[in-house]
C-alpha cells in the first residue's frame, strides 16, 4: 500500500507545504462569480458568514476581490486570507480592513470553521497523493452546511477547473473556459484539478468525459458558424443524455459543464 504523503506542520500547527505563490488580479473572478451564484443561499443561511482565500500568495489581491464579490450577496461577509509564509503575511496587512484579515494557516485552516474555503493553484503544486489528505483537513473544519471549492486555472482565469467539497464528500466538478478561445473541449486537459490532471488516460473517467465533450463537439460544428458559445451550449445540452450534468444553460453560456464528481472520480 502506497504511503500517503505527510503534510508539515509549523509552531502553529499550519498544515501545507510552500507553494510559488503567483498570483494576479483577476486571474480567479470565475471561480469567485461562480461561488457567488450557484453557493449564493448557502452564503445567505450561514450562521458566521467567514470565508476563507486558503494560499492567496505573493499578493493579497485575490482576497481583496473575493471580499468585494461576495459582499454584493452578503453585506455582513467576512473574508480570511491564510498563509502559511510569515512574510507573506506580513506584506499581506496594509490591505486588510473591516471584513478582510489576514493570517498564518494551512490546511488546518487556522482552528476556524468557515462557510466556504475557496483554494485556488495551491494543490497543483502538490504529489497527487497529498490531495485526500489535504481536502480531509478542510472539511473536517468547516462549519455545518459549509464549503470548499478546490481548483486551478491558467495565468490569465481563462481556463481551468474545480471541484466541490461538502464536509463528507466530494459533490462535483466543473470546467471552464472561454469559449471564443477554444479549438476543441479537452484543451481544459492542463488545468485539471490535481486529483485529476494525471488520471486522462484510456480507462479512466475524466478521459472517457473529456472524449465525450470532444465527439459532441465535432458533432456540432455546423454551429461555429453562429460562435464557440453556441457549440459549447449545444456541446453542453448533448452530453445530458449519457452524463450526470447538473449545470444548466445560464452557465453554459458562460463556458462551464458542472457533473457528478462520481462520473469522473479516479478509478482504483
Amino acid at each position: 500500500m502506497r504511503r500517503q504523503p505527510r503534510l508539515a506542520a509549523g509552531r502553529a500547527r499550519a498544515l501545507g507545504l510552500p507553494t510559488r505563490g503567483t498570483t494576479g488580479a483577476n486571474r480567479l473572478r470565475r471561480m469567485d462569480n461562480w461561488i457567488a451564484t450557484v453557493l449564493a443561499g448557502r452564503i445567505r443561511s450561514a450562521d458566521n458568514p467567514l470565508v476563507i482565500d486558503l494560499g492567496y500568495g505573493a499578493s493579497p489581491v485575490t482576497a481583496v476581490e473575493l471580499l468585494a464579490r461576495l459582499r454584493r450577496i452578503r453585506p455582513d461577509l467576512t473574508v480570511l486570507g491564510l498563509e502559511l509564509d510569515a512574510d507573506r503575511v506580513a506584506a499581506a496587512q496594509p490591505a486588510a480592513e473591516p471584513g478582510l484579515s489576514f493570517a498564518q494557516g494551512g490546511f488546518e485552516l487556522g482552528g476556524r470553521r468557515p462557510a466556504v474555503v475557496r483554494v485556488a493553484n495551491v494543490l497543483r503544486q502538490y504529489p497527487e497523493p497529498a490531495v485526500v489528505p489535504a481536502w480531509r483537513s478542510m472539511q473536517a473544519q468547516l462549519a455545518p452546511g459549509g464549503v470548499v471549492v478546490e481548483g486551478t486555472c491558467d495565468e490569465l482565469g481563462r481556463r481551468g477547473s474545480w471541484v466541490l467539497l461538502d464536509a463528507e464528500s466530494a459533490v462535483s466538478l466543473t470546467l471552464f473556459c472561454r469559449p471564443e478561445l477554444l479549438h476543441r473541449p479537452s484543451e481544459v486537459a492542463d488545468r485539471l484539478v490535481k486529483a485529476l490532471i494525471h488520471r486522462n488516460v484510456a480507462g479512466e473517467r475524466i478521459h472517457a468525459l473529456l472524449s465525450a465533450m470532444d465527439a459532441a463537439w465535432d458533432r456540432h460544428a455546423p454551429l461555429a458558424a453562429f460562435g464557440n458559445r453556441q457549440r459549447w451550449r449545444a456541446m453542453c445540452d448533448a452530453l445530458s443524455g449519457d452524463w450526470p450534468v447538473l449545470s444548466g444553460p445560464d452557465r453554459h453560456r458562460l463556458g462551464e459543464l458542472t457533473v457528478a464528481w462520481s462520473a469522473v472520480a479516479p478509478g482504483d
